[in-house]
């Protein structure tokens, strides 16, 4: 599965009106820091979508600490940026990865067949030498039919009942750092640990320097998972789990569904058991 592309296939196509771009530059902590960044340089026609702001609705009790948008206002979103249908998209952040991934995601949870995510990102575009603008382009018009892929996308009761039927399969995927997965630290969320049952499997390991690995890496990483049986993926807030759900893509699994609330959405339920031990 092919979901990335390179600054030097981008760089060629900033005159094409079939090929959109949008910016997803965010900093956990520091929301403000995202739009700030696009303010001050961005590819030139890039299109800003904020983590929180719109590509997250606003938190509640539960859902986690980003729950996907309201899908209407999403698509409005992305009218206004030109995209309907026919054409490409191209997302990217920092080069860290996850934003962008999180805004491939969604797009493609929603029906749209050709977006992308920018290898190396905005960082491996300015060490390249390739322009920036302050420029931001104008409001767009188009249509896009939203059609929702619900096999995409696993719901709390989906992942409790795996919990606690204790069963086997679909596989849940903690996609956070080994730290946070065992339980040794938590700098965010209410209780530390992971869901009962889920194995590790870092997210940032499917990324060098900022560029997805290829397929055959992908395939590496995750040779101990059998490619037929369902997986459910999730971290933190659902943003990290993105580049996770993108990587078992590329490495040819074709039945793996994220949890948008992840970690956090769990925890919000008082009752829900967590664990601090390793799954061997």
């Amino acid at each position: 599965m092919n979901v990335v592309v390179n600054k030097e296939w981008l760089i060629e196509q900033l005159q094409n009106e079939q090929v959109v771009i949008a910016d997803c530059r965010f900093e956990l902590g520091n929301p403000d820091k995202g739009a700030k960044l696009y303010q001050e340089s961005h590819i030139p026609g890039a299109f800003y979508f904020d983590l929180e702001k719109q590509l997250s609705s606003p938190v509640t009790t539960h859902g986690g600490r980003h729950p996907l948008p309201d899908i209407e206002q999403f698509k409005l979103e992305i009218e206004k940026s030109g995209i309907d249908h026919t054409k490409t998209v191209v997302a990217y952040d920092g080069g860290e990865g996850q934003f962008a991934s999180r805004f491939w995601w969604l797009l493609t949870y929603i029906g749209h067949e050709k977006v992308f995510v920018l290898n190396e990102g905005l960082k491996g575009w300015v060490e390249a030498g390739y322009p920036t603008t302050k420029e931001v382009p104008e409001v767009k018009s188009a249509t896009f039919n939203v059609n929702i892929q619900k096999e995409m996308l696993a719901s709390y009761e989906e992942v409790k009942k795996v919990v606690d039927d204790k069963k086997k399969y679909p596989i849940l995927i903690d996609s956070r750092d080994k730290a946070r997965y065992l339980g040794e630290i938590e700098p965010i969320d209410r209780i530390a640990g992971h869901i009962p049952g889920a194995i590790n499997k870092f997210w940032a390991e499917g990324l060098e320097n900022g560029s997805f690995k290829n397929n055959g890496v992908q395939k590496q990483r995750f040779a101990d998972l059998d490619q037929d049986e369902p997986i459910i993926v999730y971290c933190g807030s659902g943003v990290t789990a993105a580049p996770n759900y993108i990587a078992l893509k590329m490495a040819g699994f074709q039945n793996v569904k994220l949890y948008a609330g992840s970690y956090s959405d769990w925890v919000s339920y008082e009752e829900n058991p967590v664990v601090k031990v390793e799954k061997l």
